[in-house]
């Protein structure tokens, strides 16, 4: 043991060893919790053993799988790795691998997409079975046995309770001065023993800032010295810009109707360069004393904190760039101050969220002339990344923002079509959509309505004839008035796309 070492609990000093001697403890066919949300706090060395130990035992003619659940996306020394040697036979919730992609796509590795809110109800209510090891990252272990959460803390709560046995990797690179950011509530219960969350801003604080594990779960401990997956977000580009500003007039209008105070409400904001150029716009903009109840927090929301635009933010995880990471260790003080980490129960809990009345932000892969949103499959079929969160936020927050270039591909795709080619939020639950070409505010207004709306104000003009072609011949076809469609032509963009490349 290392004489810096973040491992301080005498009693569990006997578990301590090497990363290989840990991941064989894990047997063929077990299901593993994995710590991770968003390519932060997950096990570093462990998967990487455990890949090297399945790709030994494959060679050799013995087939080696596990079940994998996380928080949420993790990183290639996880994901990527076990699924580069076959190692994974089911995964869940989510994940933004693009080795994982290709195995769940060509079908030798099942999948399971659910709102990131409900996996610890799944796993309470032991619908996905037993889970047999949990691996979890902290960033110390202290004198009494409590642990401290690393930088993400997505469902590590439930997986240390509901695992057999526990496995720890103790990541002396994740700063010191994480400890007492975390706020671990553990007055969760099922159906029909829960209380209300007593959660009413987002810098109420309900619980500590330390995780427990009982000693006899503890199997190993694994001493690390490792980052996140700290990946560069590209400067916004004019596209995301645009997109930024029909949003930062939507919020100034609202307040001039009263509908919104002039701090707005809590934000929510999805992961990538979309969402960052609108937090970039909202810190430059006229908004002061903003607060943010939502899943990541990124490099933008770092900035709005350090401006002092964003009062305070609540999340379950960090998904910051290099230098946002450097900017994070270096002011830990300051932001601990600021920013509360919760486990995703808590931080993506539909009472929550609708209490707040959060301005939920996220993007889209399609959305068609009605509002409908696929946001997880390509042309129907293949999947993406999964729901995550965005689902949890749309149906419950005040406003469900959704954004997207108006074309993929080079202009090949059109991301508004007459139908998606898969649903993962309902017209119902899609109050504004908006791409660079304009923002269409759905609220109040029939399907018809919102046809006129999207296409006019959020297709492409490459596009929009052929889109008010096919809504006008559908309100003409005499099949139904409510929500015309031509169901010969619905998908037939996605068919031509298949065929020729092009929509």
């Amino acid at each position: 043991m290392a004489t810096d070492s973040r491992m301080l609990c005498t009693a569990l000093r006997n578990r301590l060893m090497s990363a290989a001697d840990a991941a064989a403890l894990i047997p063929a066919g077990s299901t593993v919790g994995m710590s991770g949300f968003t390519g932060a706090g997950y096990p570093k060395a462990i998967p990487a053993a455990l890949a090297e130990r399945i790709e030994q035992l494959n060679n050799a003619g013995e087939e080696f799988r596990i079940n994998v659940w996380t928080g949420a996306s993790t990183a290639p020394e996880l994901d990527g790795k076990l699924a580069a040697v076959n190692g994974i036979n089911m995964r869940l919730p989510f994940q933004s691998d693009p080795i994982c992609r290709e195995k769940i796509n060509n079908g030798s590795m099942d999948y399971i997409d659910i709102h990131l809110s409900e996996v610890s109800q799944y796993a309470w209510s032991g619908f996905l079975g037993k889970m047999n090891i949990a691996v979890i990252e902290v960033s110390g272990v202290l004198e009494d046995g409590r642990l401290i959460p690393s930088s993400a803390v997505g469902n590590n709560k439930t997986w240390i309770e509901q695992a057999d046995q526990v496995i720890l990797e103790v990541n002396s690179a994740q700063s010191a001065g994480l400890e007492g950011m975390h706020d671990i509530y553990y007055g969760t219960a099922l159906p029909p023993h829960r209380k209300p969350i007593m959660i009413s801003q987002p810098t109420d604080r309900i619980g500590e800032h330390y995780l427990h594990c009982p000693a006899d779960k503890i199997i190993a401990i694994v001493e690390t010295s490792a980052p996140d997956r700290n990946s560069p977000f590209n400067p916004p580009d004019d596209i995301s810009r645009r997109i930024a500003s029909h949003i930062l007039q939507f919020f100034q209008q609202e307040i001039a109707i009263g509908r919104m105070p002039k701090e707005l409400l809590p934000i929510q904001s999805g992961v990538g360069n979309i969402p960052n150029a609108v937090l970039e716009g909202l810190d430059a903009g006229p908004f002061k004393q903003l607060s943010a109840f939502t899943e990541v927090i990124q490099d933008g929301m770092l900035a709005m904190l350090k401006s002092g635009t964003l009062t305070a933010a609540s999340s379950t995880a960090f998904s910051l760039s290099p230098t946002a990471m450097e900017e994070l260790n270096t002011n830990i003080d300051f932001y601990r101050q600021r920013i509360i980490l919760r486990q995703q129960d808590i931080s993506n809990h539909p009472e929550l969220i609708r209490r707040l009345g959060v301005i939920a932000m996220n993007g889209l892969i399609e959305a068609d002339i009605y509002g409908n949103v696929n946001s997880t499959h390509i042309m129907g079929s293949r999947m993406m990344n999964g729901i995550g969160g965005s689902g949890d936020f749309a149906r419950n927050g005040y406003l469900s923002i959704f954004v997207t270039p108006s074309t993929a591909k080079h202009g090949a795709i059109s991301a508004i079509v007459p139908m998606v080619s898969h649903v993962d939020h309902t017209e119902h639950d899609v109050k504004i959509l908006v791409t660079e070409h304009g923002l269409a505010d759905l609220r109040g207004l029939s399907p018809k309505q919102r046809a006129h709306q999207i296409i006019q104000k959020c297709a492409d003009p490459a596009f929009r004839p052929a889109l008010m072609d096919y809504f006008e011949r559908a309100c003409a076809s005499g099949r139904g008035m409510h929500t015309p469609h031509l169901l010969g032509e619905a998908l037939s963009w996605h068919q031509r796309y298949e065929t020729t490349g092009h929509m």
